[in-house]
C-alpha cells in the first residue's frame, strides 16, 4: 500500500443478521404492549400467595437429611455470599434453624460465572413422586393443527414464581458457612418441579391478563409473538 493512497473499507451484512441485531421492543407488539407490567427486567420479590403451591410429600418413615457444608474455593465463597444476599433481598430464602440441611455446590457456566446448586438428590429419593399424567407431545401438536398464528411466553425464573407450602419449607433447608437457610419458593433440582388473527388476539389477551392478575412475570427477550408458522 502506497503512502497517500485512498483506502475504502466495506462491511456487508445480511438482512437476517440485521434483523437479529435489532432489539425486540415491547411497544411494537400488538396486544402485548398493553401489558408492560408482565415483562419486568427482574422479579420484584417474593411471589403472592396463590391457590397453587409447591409441596413435598415424603414417603412413610422418611428422616431429615443433614450434611456438613462442602469445602469451597475462594471464588466460590465470594459467589456464595453474593448469591445468598441476592436471594435474601428478594425474599426467596430466609434464615432458619431446621433438622434438615442439604449441601450447596457451584457449577461453572460457559461464560465463567457460577451457578449455585442445592444437592437435593437424597431428598428426591424420599419424596412421593407426582403421578399427574403429562399430555403427549403429539397430541398437543394435533390440537394446534388448525391454528395459523402462534405465540410463546417464557416465564422469567419460572421456578421462583411459585411459593412453597409453608409446612414444606423446612425440608428445603440448606447449610452454608454463612448460616442455615430455607427456600420460600420452589428451587431448582427438586422432583415434581385453532386460531385466526382475532381468536389469537383474544387468547393472547386472556393469558396476559391472567399473568398480570396473578403477578407472574415473563422474560420478553425469550418470548415470541404473532408467529405464522
Amino acid at each position: 500500500m502506497l503512502k497517500g493512497c485512498q483506502v475504502f473499507l466495506a462491511h456487508v451484512t445480511t438482512k437476517e443478521a440485521e434483523g437479529k441485531s435489532e432489539k425486540k421492543r415491547l411497544k411494537n407488539v400488538p396486544i402485548v404492549r398493553d401489558f408492560p407490567e408482565v415483562f419486568p427486567e427482574d422479579l420484584p420479590g417474593l411471589p403472592p400467595t396463590r391457590q397453587v403451591v409447591f409441596q413435598i410429600d415424603l414417603i412413610p418413615g422418611a428422616a431429615p437429611i443433614a450434611w456438613a457444608p462442602y469445602r469451597l474455593a475462594p471464588l466460590e465463597i465470594k459467589e456464595l455470599s453474593e448469591q445468598l444476599k441476592e436471594l435474601s433481598d428478594k425474599g426467596f430464602i430466609r434464615p432458619i434453624s431446621s433438622p434438615w440441611g442439604i449441601l450447596v455446590l457451584f457449577v461453572k457456566r460457559k461464560d465463567g460465572s457460577f451457578r449455585m446448586c442445592i444437592n437435593y438428590r437424597k431428598l428426591n429419593k424420599l419424596t412421593v413422586k407426582n403421578r399427574y399424567p403429562l399430555p403427549r407431545i403429539d397430541d398437543l401438536f394435533d390440537q394446534l393443527q388448525e391454528s395459523s398464528i402462534y405465540s410463546k411466553i417464557d416465564l422469567r425464573s419460572g421456578y421462583q414464581q411459585l411459593r412453597a407450602r409453608e409446612e414444606d419449607v423446612l425440608k428445603m433447608a440448606f447449610r452454608t458457612r454463612y448460616g442455615h437457610y430455607e427456600f420460600q419458593v420452589m428451587p431448582f433440582g427438586l422432583t415434581n418441579a385453532p386460531a385466526n388473527k382475532k381468536e389469537h388476539e383474544e387468547h393472547l389477551r386472556t393469558i396476559l391478563k391472567f399473568l398480570k392478575k396473578e403477578e407472574l412475570y415473563a422474560k420478553f427477550s425469550k418470548c415470541e409473538f404473532w408467529i405464522p408458522k
